[in-house]
């Protein structure tokens, strides 16, 4: 069974960091499209950042609204992925999902079309 577990949301002010980890069981990361996803409280979700390996190689693609901003990486070893999100602004403020999506091409309007995703944890930057 896929699990995906999210951590590592909190309430930041605006310039803050925050790291979010996504910790799977039941599915292994690698060399598969993995990805975050935010929905904020009467918006669509938007699809932030996705990662994908070939192997040797990883290949991101990140949302324009946080290009520069954030970063994502994943820890095959640990079956982990991570979103480092740098700068934080009040509109990055929503409810963050990890995500994996048999969608290709890997990018940010794909992993909005998730085969799995965690329960989410709740990021808020206050101004």
């Amino acid at each position: 069974q896929v699990q995906l577990v999210e951590s590592g949301g909190g309430s930041v002010q605006s310039g803050g960091s925050l790291r979010l980890s996504c910790a799977a069981s039941g599915y292994t990361i690698r060399r598969d499209c993995m990805g975050w996803f935010r929905q904020a409280p009467g918006k669509e979700r938007e699809g932030v950042a996705t990662i994908i390996g070939d192997g040797s190689t990883s290949y991101a693609s990140y949302a324009d609204s946080v290009k520069g901003r954030f970063t994502i990486s994943q820890d095959n070893a640990k079956n982990t992925l991570y979103l480092q999100m740098n700068s934080l602004k009040p509109e990055d403020t929503a409810m963050y999902y990890c995500a994996a999506t048999l969608k290709r091409p890997c990018t940010v309007e794909k992993i909005t079309q998730f085969s799995a995703r965690g329960q989410g944890t709740q990021v808020t930057v206050s101004s």
